[in-house]
């Protein structure tokens, strides 16, 4: 018997909006504006809270220590902290990478294998290098420490390195990572969606950066051990790239035999869906395909329509958790509405707001890391990262305590702010049970 779990990223303290993702149109969007940490952390919380109510397992991660002044360091500022952050204040974008709270979205954090698929029987991790954006490149070491603290038994799990940081090896995690299986516990398909090739020149977006590529996906089930008839690597529609589908979890969400995509999700979407139904037989791929005659492209990246998650219901059929904004999307809204009187295999829609984390481009399904586990792997991971009741409340307050209410791009240069952020995290530290996990502590 096995489970799909969610760990969801924790919002860490400096959430704030500098628009530092080209290609992503509501970061843009929303650069400049003033955030509210506080509510972003606790709206986080709720998505958890309700999946846990709903009897899903429910995981949290830590965030990571912002602003990064050993990174700031590394890029010639020096003297006291309090120096370093006045001298990068000066350089407003490098201040602003060095400070973003952009690890809560662990769809990027890594990609994972679960141990049905695996040559070895473990579930294996391979971290993201995120070489597309500086901010985000900041993240794989912390990222590697916090997977290897919360699912350390080795007998269980395996942890790889980063592949290497450079652009033909561009990895942006589980965000262009599915697996469909009959059951979570059975043997599966991961499937692996690119932007363009690495090595070689080919079809790719003209507007905005492709990050994902084909090498990267064939390595990642090289080092996973993972059996080639049952890999499907597909290339995203360079066309959505360039309208601000930069994940293709911004395109297409699947869950067990399921696929729910846009009919402009991918470069060549009969050959895709061949190959998957190929690789997935016996078990039959249904695939709930969106014309864009009733939801535009545009539409879809303004609502994160398909930045949703596609959850297991006892009776067989599918939960989709979208958010917000899609209640407030007419096209979006009359097509869900139509898709409930369908009788296929998504049979409920539940929305929940995530607005702060939207705002910079990021909905449900960007919050989570999916963990496919046995009931001895699920016994293994680290018991303080799972939620209960108790943990929710004891987070809840840790939010209340520590976070502020409001917080613009200037506020990363106070001094009191890494102040605040580190008496945070150090107490975070021992509520999940971390050990030392972040470079004050050490």
């Amino acid at each position: 018997m096995a489970v799909e779990a969610n760990f969801d990223g924790l919002i860490g303290p400096t959430h704030n909006y500098s628009g530092l993702a080209y290609g992503n149109v509501a970061s843009a969007e929303n650069a400049g504006g003033v955030s509210d940490p506080r509510a972003a952390a606790l709206q986080g919380l709720a998505k958890m809270k309700a999946l846990a109510d709903w009897g899903y397992v429910q995981g949290v991660l830590a965030p990571q220590e912002r602003p990064d002044v050993a990174a700031l360091r590394r890029l010639g500022f020096a003297g006291s902290e309090a120096q370093v952050l006045a001298g990068a204040a000066a350089e407003p974008a490098l201040l602003a990478a060095c400070s973003s709270a952009s690890a809560m979205w662990t769809a990027n954090a890594a990609t994972v294998s679960p141990s049905a698929d695996t040559h070895d029987g473990r579930v294996h991790f391979t971290p993201a290098n995120l070489v597309s954006k500086y901010h985000r490149a900041l993240e794989a070491p912390t990222t590697a420490a916090i997977l290897r603290t919360t699912f350390a038994d080795p007998e269980h799990f395996c942890h790889h390195e980063p592949l290497p940081g450079v652009g033909q090896f561009g990895d942006e995690g589980a965000a262009n990572h599915t697996r469909f299986a009959a059951d979570y516990g059975a043997r599966g398909v991961e499937f692996f969606v690119y932007g363009r090739r690495g090595f070689a020149d080919g079809l790719a977006p003209r507007r905005f950066p492709a990050r994902q590529t084909l090498e990267a996906g064939q390595a990642i089930a090289r080092l996973h051990g993972l059996d080639a008839k049952a890999v499907v690597h597909a290339q995203q529609n360079p066309a959505v790239i360039d309208a601000g589908v930069f994940h293709n979890d911004v395109i297409a969400v699947g869950n067990r035999d399921v696929l729910f995509c846009h009919a402009q999700a991918f470069a060549d979407p009969a050959a895709t869906y061949a190959a998957l139904r190929a690789a997935l037989a016996p078990v039959e791929l249904r695939i709930v395909e969106v014309p864009g005659t009733e939801v535009a492209v545009a539409d879809a990246v303004q609502s994160y329509l398909f930045n949703s998650q596609l959850l297991d219901r006892a009776d067989g059929r599918q939960r989709l958790v979208v958010p917000k904004e899609c209640s407030e999307n007419p096209r979006v809204a009359g097509y869900l509405a139509g898709l409930m009187d369908a009788g296929g295999p998504i049979a409920e829609v539940k929305t929940l707001d995530v607005k702060q984390s939207m705002r910079n481009g990021g909905g449900p399904a960007c919050l989570r890391l999916r963990v496919v586990l046995t009931e001895s792997e699920l016994a293994a991971v680290n018991p303080a990262c799972l939620l209960s009741d108790q943990r929710y409340d004891s987070l809840v307050n840790w939010v209340r305590r520590h976070y502020r209410d409001r917080l613009r791009s200037a506020d990363l240069a106070d001094p009191q702010l890494l102040q605040e952020s580190r008496q945070a995290l150090d107490e975070l530290t021992q509520l999940l049970a971390l050990g030392p996990i972040y470079g004050f502590q050490r």
